[in-house]
């Protein structure tokens, strides 16, 4: 047995082995984690969206509280992506039996890409204003279709639990 194989092997199984101590199943644990980045990802929106003056009647909460719970929401719901990745990235790797799982392993290769380049647009405020607005849709678009083709896919066609 090659080296390579055993590593990999140990870092599966040892990756499984704390995953399960709260979740049935490591995919069980990636549906659940990715839920809870988009549920995060659809506060970012929303308080993006009163950042910028939309929603101010809906969303009555000053524009420093906004913009902290802006702020959380995004470093919690990239926190919980970390496990995911970790696993998809390390141990599945890129795959292409169907459709759903191809589209899946696309949109997930380019998605810390777009995360990256958000945070140079949030940083740097020589790009045009609509920048940092479309950035931000498309990271939520990208994780709404990592979430349908993953958890949404899990939820209805595996189970619906832990």
């Amino acid at each position: 047995m090659s080296l390579f194989i055993q590593l990999h092997g140990d870092v599966a199984s040892s990756y499984s082995d704390i995953v399960e101590t709260v979740f049935t199943s490591t995919i069980a644990a990636k549906a659940w984690l990715a839920t809870i980045a988009i549920v995060l990802a659809i506060v970012q929106i929303t308080t993006a969206a009163r950042i910028y003056g939309r929603l101010a009647s809906v969303v009555a909460i000053s524009p420093q509280t906004v913009t902290r719970i802006h702020r959380w929401s995004g470093r919690l719901a990239i926190l919980f992506t970390l496990p995911i990745v970790f696993h998809c990235v390390f141990i599945l790797g890129f795959q292409t039996t169907d459709a759903r799982v191809f589209v899946h392993s696309l949109v997930g290769t380019f998605f810390y890409g777009v995360f990256a380049a958000k945070m140079v647009f949030v940083k740097d405020r020589a790009f045009p204003a609509w920048v940092l607005p479309v950035a931000g849709g498309t990271l939520f678009t990208m994780l709404g279709i990592l979430w349908a083709t993953s958890s949404y896919w899990y939820f209805t066609e595996v189970r619906f639990g832990f």
